[in-house]
């Protein structure tokens, strides 16, 4: 094994793991600023998409320019509607209408969907090593989310949020076990520059009212800094970071990182006073990172090659 492959799968691995961390701080995040009804979920969406496509926008004038032939801006399109638009609008509907335990049961099924789409699409093998992984990883999270049941302000999932936390968990699946190919082929600044400009130009018919009738000079400091957060870190930085795995390791490794979300959640409200650090939860962790170890190290493709 080359020092170069090293060295990429370690970037790919640090990329995956910063990014889902976020993700798991976000759910806290999203949940407040649902929670206030002083910004919908459609303007939230709308006001991400342009925060991060500015700031990709202004990072792509620095660069070589790229030209993007026409068959991929449909790609592009394509990935912007199921990994950006669809993933992030079912999202902040769903979760103030599902409980913290069963939005992380759904969510950590995405592995196990993403690692047949990549088989169907990609002709990633399922091996038993990986799959064994998989269930290993699965088995921890949902171990440490029972274990970590308890406090919520939602008491009882309905079936709207039911029913949108499986879209975005099929959404993301999608995203993640499809698009590798055309990520691949261009910078992740000018991937999701057009990833971005093209969920704007969807969401803007139908929230620019909301958008621009906002009172922001009314916005309190928490929400301003929270809307911040889920522009700057949860999606800017994230969305970034993503497609820098994606180049680098297997779809169903991408999306394994998504058990770190209830790891770091956990610890948050651990550190918070929340809830309490047991043996349960130190299992559960390592439970978890050990499935992502043998997936790892499970033949990528049928040559033996690893990734």
């Amino acid at each position: 094994m080359n020092s170069n492959y090293t060295r990429n799968t370690i970037i790919g691995h640090a990329a995956c793991f910063i990014a889902y961390a976020i993700f798991g701080i976000n759910i806290i995040v999203c949940k407040d600023l649902t929670g206030s009804g002083l910004i919908s979920p459609l303007a939230l969406f709308t006001l991400r998409s342009i925060g991060a496509g500015l700031l990709f926008g202004i990072i792509s004038l620095f660069m070589p320019r790229e030209r993007v032939v026409l068959k991929d801006h449909l790609q592009i399109l394509a990935a912007s509607i199921l990994g950006f638009f669809l993933t992030q609008m079912t999202f902040l509907i769903a979760i103030p209408h599902i409980t913290p335990l069963d939005c992380s049961i759904i969510s950590a099924l995405s592995p196990i969907i993403t690692m047949f789409i990549a088989a169907i699409v990609l002709h990633e093998p399922i091996t038993w090593q990986k799959g064994g992984g998989v269930a290993l990883s699965f088995a921890g999270v949902v171990f440490l989310i029972i274990n970590s049941a308890g406090n919520s302000s939602v008491t009882q999932t309905t079936t709207t949020g039911l029913l949108l936390m499986i879209v975005n968990c099929i959404c993301f699946s999608l995203y993640l076990g499809i698009f590798k190919p055309v990520i691949a082929r261009y910078s992740v600044v000018t991937f999701m520059k057009w990833i971005f400009l093209y969920s704007t130009i969807i969401a803007l018919p139908f929230s620019a009212h909301e958008v621009i009738t906002i009172d922001y000079t009314a916005l309190p400091s928490n929400i301003v800094a929270e809307l911040s957060f889920l522009i700057v870190c949860s999606t800017f930085i994230t969305y970034f970071l993503i497609p820098v795995g994606q180049k680098r390791i297997r779809p169903t490794l991408v999306s394994m990182y998504s058990y770190v979300q209830p790891i770091i959640a956990t610890t948050i409200s651990i550190a918070i006073g929340m809830d309490t650090l047991g043996w349960q939860k130190v299992v559960a962790a390592l439970t978890v990172f050990a499935g992502v170890v043998i997936v790892n190290n499970s033949r990528a493709k049928s040559d033996g090659a690893k990734a």
